[in-house]
């Protein structure tokens, strides 16, 4: 089979897209579950980490509101790119192969410059996001030293800026969904034809225009999934994040010919 970089290079038409039904989501879900069961260690080291990282960062952004609130929210900005180690548990064990969580590690390896290109381009989306959030924090007035918790929960309940709650809100809705848009299948096709990056933010882009339906319950069902996760002092994130990950190869499988 033809390298998808090969295609972007040649000018050869780009792999067809699939158009799937809208329960395809939910069997997603449940085969990403059996990939767990059968590479539970290195799958539940991922989520370990997820997890341990992921308090450690809010622990040391409780006296920041902002960047409280941008960690939680940035997260599902960089969460494709993080899943990339589970993505290739996936597809080695496809291919009839178990590998060591280590060795899942390594598969950034083989498309480099790729993953760095798209790496970069997260950051970027979160340093700007990172930006927004600072500035309109501080027209409420300082909040540095201040508990994040009482402060979120005066800023909600007061009911003084509602305005300056749903704007950061949409405005964050849209931003996650541009990205979500340009990474459905973006870093399993960098894993799986070594493709380069507008080769496969673009095969993302034509896979959710598509499959719009689908693709926005399966972006709910993520973030539902997700903030359960966060629900319980992120621990929860242990398995579901593993779940999530290995989902995300099957959704590319499903989606790209």
């Amino acid at each position: 089979m033809k390298h998808v970089s090969d295609f972007h290079t040649t000018g050869l038409p780009l792999p067809g897209i699939r158009r799937i039904g809208v329960d395809r989501p939910f069997a997603w879900i449940m085969a990403g579950w059996r990939d767990v069961q059968a590479n539970p260690l290195p799958s539940l080291a991922y989520g370990l980490l997820f997890a341990l990282c992921g308090d450690l960062i809010i622990l040391s952004t409780l006296n920041r509101p902002h960047l409280l609130t941008v960690s939680v929210s940035g997260f599902f900005l960089v969460a494709p790119l993080l899943a990339a180690g589970l993505n290739e548990l996936s597809r080695q064990h496809e291919q009839g192969k178990k590998l060591l969580f280590i060795e899942s590690i390594q598969c950034f390896r083989r498309n480099l410059e790729s993953f760095s290109f798209y790496g970069l381009l997260l950051a970027l989306i979160g340093l700007m996001w990172e930006r927004f959030s600072a500035i309109a924090f501080a027209l409420l007035g300082s909040s540095t030293g201040i508990d994040a918790r009482n402060f979120i929960v005066s800023l909600v309940l007061s009911g003084e800026h509602n305005a300056f709650i749903g704007t950061w809100f949409a405005l964050g809705g849209v931003l996650a969904l541009c990205v979500f848009m340009v990474s459905v299948v973006t870093v399993p096709m960098m894993l799986d034809h070594d493709a380069d990056m507008p080769t496969a933010t673009v095969t993302s882009l034509r896979a959710f225009l598509l499959n719009t339906g689908p693709l926005l319950l399966w972006a709910a069902l993520l973030v539902t999934l997700t903030l359960i996760g966060f629900a319980t002092l992120l621990f929860g994130l242990v398995v579901i994040m593993p779940i999530l990950g290995h989902a995300t190869w099957h959704a590319y499988r499903d989606l790209v010919e």
